[in-house]
This record gives C-alpha cells, sequence and structure tokens, in this order.
C-alpha cells in the first residue's frame, strides 16, 4: 500500500513539473530533468534528461548548466564532449554555483576541455571552499600541499583540509591525517594521526584503509597487530589499493603475523603488479623464478624482471644482468648484461656495480678497461661489497687498472674475509707472507679506519 502511495506521488509530481516544463518554467525543466537523469517517478532515460536540462539551461539556470556540463563530462545522453562540459560549467560558475566552481576547477587542473592552468584551477577551487563546498577545500588544500598554482603552504593547506575534514570528507581526513603522520605544517603527532585516518577508513576511503593497515603492521602510534594490519589491508587491497595489495602479499610471503602462503602472497603480488607496482612486479618475478606458490616460469620470472626493471628498479636491473649473463630462460647476450649492470650500478646497486667491474676486467659485453673495472669494484667495496673488496684487493695486488700497493692489496683481503668471502679468507694468508710486520701493521691499520668510517656500512664489532 505504502509502495503504491509513493508511485501515486511520484506520477503527480511528473505530472506537475511536465505540465510547468511544457509552459517554459525553468525550474520544472530542471527537476524533470534530474527525475530522468536519476530515474525518479519515471524510467530513467539520459537523452530526455539532457533535452529537459538543456531547455533549462539555455533560460539562464546554473544548477541546470551544472548538469548538463556533468552529462557532457560523462558521456550520458550526449557524446562525451569536454570542451562543451566545460562550458557549460563555466557559464554556472560565473553566476556562482560551487559545484559547478569545483567542476571547473578539476577541468583546468586536468586540462579537459580547457588549457591545464594551475593557477585558474585554485582560483575556482578557492570561489567554491568559500561557500563551504567541502571537496573544493579539500582540493585546495592539496594545491597548498604540493604547490599546484600556489606556493607551497603547509599551514593552508591544513586549515583547508580541517575545514572539509569537519564536515566528514573522507579525502580530507586522509590528508589531514597523513599531514599529522609526515609532521607537515605542524609536530608529528601518531594519535592525531591515528584519529583521522579512522574516521577516514571507516567511510571506505582506501587510502586511510592502507594506512591503518600499515601504521597496525608496523606499530606506529599502536601495538602492533598483525592482524588488524592484516584485516585493514584487505578492505584497501578490494578496493585495489595497489600497494596495500603489495604489502599483504609481503605479509603472506614472509609470514609476517599470519600464516605463510606462498599461493595468497603469489595472488597479491600479481594484482598489484598488474597495477604497474614496481615493488610487487619484482617479488612477482622471483616467485616464478624460484617455484614458491606456482611452478618455476623462467619466461614469466623474465617477463617480471623486464617490467619492474624498465620502471627504474635497480635489484630487477641486476636480476636481468644476470640473466643474460647466464643465458636463463633467454640466449646468453653480454652486451645486454653489461647494460642492465651498468643501469642498476649508477643507481648504487653494489651487486651490479661488481659484476659491471668483472665485465670491464674480462672485456665481456664491453671493452677490455682495468681502470673502469677498479672504479666499479670501488664504488662496490665502499659499500661492505666482500666479492668486490676481494676482486679490488686482487687489483691492487697486480697493479691492473691501479698503481700496484700490496698494502692496499691485503687490506681490502682483510675486509673481504671478514665479510664473509671464502676466497679471501683463504688468499689473504698468502698476499701477508709477501708483507713486512710494519707494511702488515699499516694495513691492519687502514681495515680499521675504513670500519669506524664505515659504520652504517659493516656492523660495529665487540672490542
Amino acid at each position: 500500500m505504502n509502495r503504491q502511495k509513493l508511485q501515486n506521488e511520484s506520477q503527480q509530481t511528473y505530472m506537475w513539473f511536465r505540465e510547468a516544463a511544457e509552459r517554459g518554467n525553468a525550474y520544472a525543466q530542471f527537476n524533470l530533468g534530474l527525475m530522468y537523469k536519476k530515474g525518479n517517478g519515471v524510467p530513467r532515460d539520459d537523452a530526455l534528461a539532457v533535452r529537459w536540462l538543456r531547455m533549462a539551461a539555455l533560460q539562464g539556470l546554473a544548477f541546470a548548466q551544472n548538469h548538463l556540463g556533468a552529462m557532457y563530462y560523462h558521456g550520458r545522453g550526449v557524446q562525451r564532449c569536454d570542451t562543451e562540459a566545460a562550458r557549460w560549467f563555466r557559464r554556472a560558475a560565473e553566476q556562482g554555483d560551487a559545484s559547478a566552481q569545483q567542476n571547473l576547477g578539476h577541468m583546468c587542473r586536468q586540462g579537459r576541455g580547457v588549457a591545464v592552468d594551475p593557477e585558474r584551477a585554485l582560483s575556482w577551487y578557492y570561489r567554491a571552499a568559500e561557500q563551504g563546498m567541502a571537496g573544493a577545500q579539500n582540493q585546495l588544500g592539496e594545491c597548498y600541499l604540493y604547490g599546484n598554482g600556489a606556493a607551497i603552504n603547509y599551514p593552508l593547506a591544513m586549515a583547508w583540509f580541517r575545514k572539509a575534514a569537519l564536515q566528514d570528507d573522507a579525502p580530507a581526513q586522509l590528508n589531514l591525517g597523513m599531514m599529522y603522520k609526515r609532521g607537515q605544517g605542524v609536530e608529528a603527532s601518531d594519535s592525531q594521526a591515528l584519529y583521522w585516518l579512522r574516521k577516514a577508513a571507516a567511510a571506505g576511503e582506501r587510502g586511510a584503509q592502507r594506512e591503518l593497515g600499515i601504521a597496525y603492521a608496523e606499530g606506529q602510534g599502536v601495538r602492533a597487530d598483525p592482524r588488524r594490519a592484516c584485516a585493514w589491508l584487505q578492505r584497501a587491497a578490494g578496493h585495489g589499493d595497489r600497494e596495500a595489495q603489495f604489502r599483504l602479499g609481503t605479509m603472506f610471503a614472509k609470514g609476517g603475523g599470519v600464516e605463510r602462503d606462498d599461493a595468497r602472497a603469489l595472488d597479491w603480488y600479481m594484482r598489484a603488479a598488474g597495477q604497474g607496482h614496481m615493488g610487487a612486479q619484482y617479488n612477482l618475478a622471483n616467485m616464478y623464478a624460484c617455484g614458491r606458490g606456482v611452478e618455476p616460469d623462467p619466461k614469466q620470472a623474465f617477463e617480471w624482471y623486464r617490467r619492474a626493471a624498465e620502471q627504474g628498479a635497480a635489484n630487477a636491473q641486476f636480476s636481468l644482468g644476470v640473466i643474460y649473463a647466464n643465458g636463463q630462460g633467454v640466449d646468453k647476450d653480454d652486451v645486454r648484461a653489461a647494460q642492465w649492470y651498468r643501469l642498476a650500478a649508477e643507481q648504487g646497486d653494489a651487486s651490479a656495480q661488481n659484476n659491471l667491474g668483472v665485465m670491464y676486467a674480462s672485456g665481456q659485453g664491453v671493452a677490455h678497461d682495468d681502470r673502469l673495472a677498479v672504479y666499479w669494484y670501488e664504488q662496490a667495496a665502499e659499500q661492505g661489497h666482500a666479492l668486490a673488496q676481494y676482486n679490488l684487493g686482487g687489483m691492487y695486488g697486480s697493479g691492473l687498472g691501479v698503481a700496484r700497493d700490496p698494502v692496499r692489496a691485503y687490506m681490502w683481503m682483510l675486509l673481504a674475509a671478514e665479510g664473509g668471502d671464502a676466497t679471501a679468507n683463504v688468499n689473504k694468508t698468502i698476499v701477508a707472507r709477501r708483507l713486512s710486520p710494519s707494511e702488515i701493521g699499516w694495513a691492519l691499520d687502514l681495515s680499521h679506519k675504513w670500519r669506524l668510517s664505515h659504520r652504517d656500512v659493516l656492523p660495529q664489532r665487540q672490542p
């Protein structure tokens, strides 16, 4: 009975609007357009919605102009056209319609239908924000946070985020929480960060759900709780958050607070990797290479290493170098191996630096060059890479690419042996036999000084 009554009332409302709209009443035309747009009281019909909204918009009704712009923006009832969308948003915005001002701000920021213009976007966001539009207030805060259209200003960013957050705008609550977490424009506060993140997460903001998951996983401002971490990360991951998917994959791969499950780790890595997450692509490649959670598949491993490497992941670039150097699932190619090693080495990857040094020393994939071999060995050795330290010691011992220096040869052999290189542990004794007691003492002193200046590289040893 109640449903029948509502249907009758909707039909009567429709007839009133229809009669007034046909007589030219702009407000009736607008409301009739909304009924067709939303399917309220009548079957949804985007074409008819556009027809009535256009009639009202041509009479200058700002509400109708904004809605008509949205129809062009989304391609509902008309062919999608950003230029037309921007034109109608502008007509409404210039009449003071806050929603249209916010929409026009988006168009100027994205360069849709108009030229990219961060300053004009800021101006439109400001007008809408001053009228209390929470979404525009959040966007204005982001302009000040990231310096889009204005100089970076953390206090202003926080002020606008707070205005929007107090209106329960979830994106603003997330932004406010992250500012407290990072200490941007305010003293860092885990409690305040969690307060706003919880509000945003409860409203379904996936970024906040991810950050809560990370906080529980790492014990940031709360007691570490893997179960809660997993629960929040799964919510965010279920909404497509690739960082949450990656972190879930890592939890299941390592058994960090949850039962280790390679199949589930593989699944989450696959989802994140498919969205371009570099770390997930690298870890997924490792799983295919090692056969964890899946049968070993060198081709799949190569493909995911390649994707991560092309995004600049140094560890993936190094792995591709190894694959080409050894011909693992691809034709052996020293030139390509050297190319990938170089990319990783230039980012500071010590293993790649050492391997690139080996290639220069042997002339594999590159022209033989002992000086460059010494250079790359040294780069890796300074990072505590034991094999590179051994190789560098060998260059000093033989005088290849560097002036012969038995003392420094012994120094690097000592450090390599301490780092666990078995060959260096054997050969250091051979090198020592060729040195005088004073030279051995000098080498020991040099190695001691190196350790003191590289405490962040090598663990400090007990006296």
